[in-house]
């Protein structure tokens, strides 16, 4: 056997380092030559890694979000042949060079200590079987760490089984001496899992029984002390009356109160949760688990009961539950790409931003038209090539518009060619497809252009250089409706047009009411190139040619 060092290739064209965005493989995985391995980041493109060899991983560096190094290691492998080899990958593939590179070997994780091996332990908390009959499980995250002190049914780990994610619960409280393996390893049932540190408990190895609960967020009994383990199943059966609806007394009285009852009540963490939601007492919910054990049916039969809100003071509660808790989400991969990317653009230009209200039942009967007539190899149209043929023909008495500012060499270069960004929503994000020479396109070309690069990045088959060299960018609302918007510079382009929605208003048209057809139109330019007036005037043409569609392919 012997060990095989991927190393991140240069995914970009000349980049330093690449943002690791997923991984699809673990450590532990059996890998195919050529399966994908991890996803990487470059610019606005998402590129999946592959495996140059066949083996085990025994070593994955790097987690989601960081950035990492071209040319450092990214997957360790174990491989049939010869001894240790560092990959150098090239800038397309990654190929094994031939030398040895000397390298430590991946780190290997260790069997769970038994009980008696863990200094300060006297409990030990082993895996139940979260499944159905499973030998093993794998350790997806743990909510704690050694030297916490636990609570009985804080939630210990997340463990998966097939494609759920089950909560473990300490049965215990005490301090954690000792976790048993790391995210991402495969744990075997029975095997120890958290080593406590448990006061007036002596050396205890905590058994779970094969039918320990599997469901979310469900743990097992406490095992008690005394020479022994006892679990859920060898618990004393529930008292009379409890579980049983027949022993309700009526207006949702039952035969036990608080003081007949002077242990915590069995529960999982969601019950007790959703207990507390919704103001009930568990003191005074009969169960119908294990061992008295309250489950949500338990719940569910309280509330129908009309005894809901009841308390020891007979006061109640709202009916609706309360939301509580937060959830963080880191920001990584595209998201933090297009982040980065409108912060550096509201922090670096000055923007200036122009609405207008234009006229548009003119383009709307001209669009109609030509739907209607149009052939079966010509698309349907919509408002946007219309507004990229205004743009072009307005940009010929104004070129600056259409330029990129290079603020830090203070150098602005205007481009002849219209290359038109096209801001588009896809399942990764705000992407921005270019649509190149729209100058010289007609609107059927362009409509077919603008649907072929906006599916490309919804779908991710959008190339790099689909995704980049706009000169000038549309970002359209319209559909979503909104009065105006106000849109966010494509830097280090120095204008953006935004229109809104088409719809029809009451105006005042050579002295008379009438109705039209009519759209605001939001635009923003670079204040530092771009002057107020010559953005209006930039604008007003825009206007022009859409109220008046014939001069658009007039010259």
């Amino acid at each position: 056997m012997g060990r095989y060092v991927f190393k991140l290739p240069d995914v970009g064209v000349g980049t330093a380092e690449a943002e690791l965005v997923g991984w699809h493989v673990k450590v532990g995985d059996r890998v195919e030559e050529d399966q994908i391995l991890a996803d990487i980041m470059t610019d606005k493109a998402t590129v999946e890694l592959t495996s140059p060899v066949a083996g085990t991983v025994t070593a994955a560096h790097g987690e989601p979000g960081q950035q990492l190094a071209v040319g450092s290691p990214l997957v360790e492998f174990e491989v049939e042949g010869a001894g240790n080899v560092a990959a150098e990958a090239a800038s397309t593939s990654a190929t094994p060079v031939s030398a040895p590179e000397p390298k430590a070997e991946a780190p290997k994780v260790e069997a769970a200590p038994a009980a008696a091996s863990v200094s300060g332990a006297n409990y030990v908390f082993k895996l139940p079987d979260v499944g159905e009959g499973t030998a093993e499980a794998e350790l997806a995250s743990w909510h704690i760490k050694v030297g916490d002190r636990v609570e009985e049914d804080q939630i210990l780990a997340d463990i998966m089984t097939d494609k759920a994610t089950v909560e473990l619960t300490s049965p215990v409280a005490g301090t954690v001496v000792a976790l048993h393996g790391e995210p991402g390893q495969q744990l075997a049932v029975g095997g120890p899992l958290v080593s406590f540190k448990v006061e007036g408990k002596g050396n205890v190895a905590a058994s779970v029984p094969a039918s320990a609960p599997s469901t979310a967020s469900r743990s097992p009994s406490p095992v008690e002390n005394g020479g022994g383990s006892k679990s859920a199943a060898s618990a004393p059966p529930p008292r009379a009356g409890e579980g049983d609806p027949a022993k309700r007394g009526g207006g949702g009285e039952v035969t036990r109160t608080l003081s007949a009852r002077n242990e915590r009540p069995l529960a999982s963490p969601a019950v007790r949760q959703r207990a507390r939601d919704l103001g009930v007492e568990l003191q005074f919910v009969p169960g119908s688990g294990p061992a008295g054990r309250i489950e949500h049916g338990d719940l569910d039969a309280w509330v129908a009961s009309g005894s809901h809100g009841s308390s020891a003071s007979g006061s109640s509660t709202s009916t609706y539950a309360r939301a509580e808790g937060t959830t963080e989400t880191r920001i990584i991969g595209v998201r933090r790409k297009i982040a980065e990317k409108m912060a550096e653009s509201v922090r670096r230009i000055p923007h200036i931003t122009y609405v207008e209200e234009i006229d548009v039942t003119a383009l709307e009967e001209l669009r109609a038209h030509l739907n209607a007539t149009r052939t079966k190899d010509q698309p349907k149209l919509n408002v946007l090539p219309f507004i990229a043929r205004a743009m072009v023909v307005a940009l010929r008495d104004q070129p600056t518009i259409n330029s990129h500012y290079d603020d830090e060499a203070g150098v602005l270069t205007t481009h002849a060619a219209v290359h038109i960004g096209i801001a588009a929503q896809t399942p990764n994000g705000l992407m921005v497809p270019v649509v190149r020479h729209a100058e010289a396109r007609d609107p059927w070309d362009t409509a077919l252009e603008i649907a072929r690069v906006s599916g490309a990045a919804k779908d991710g088959s959008a190339k790099r250089d689909e995704l980049t060299g706009s000169t000038i960018t549309i970002t359209s609302l319209g559909t979503l409706g909104g009065v105006i918007h106000t849109p966010i510079i494509n830097h280090p382009e120095v204008a953006i047009v935004g229109p809104n929605k088409i719809a029809e208003r009451v105006v005042v048209k050579d002295g008379q009411m009438v109705v039209r057809k009519m759209m605001n139109l939001s635009s923003s330019f670079d204040h530092r190139i771009v002057d107020g007036h010559d953005a209006a005037v930039f604008v007003q043409r825009i206007k022009g040619l859409l109220e008046h569609p014939a001069t658009l392919w007039m010259g």
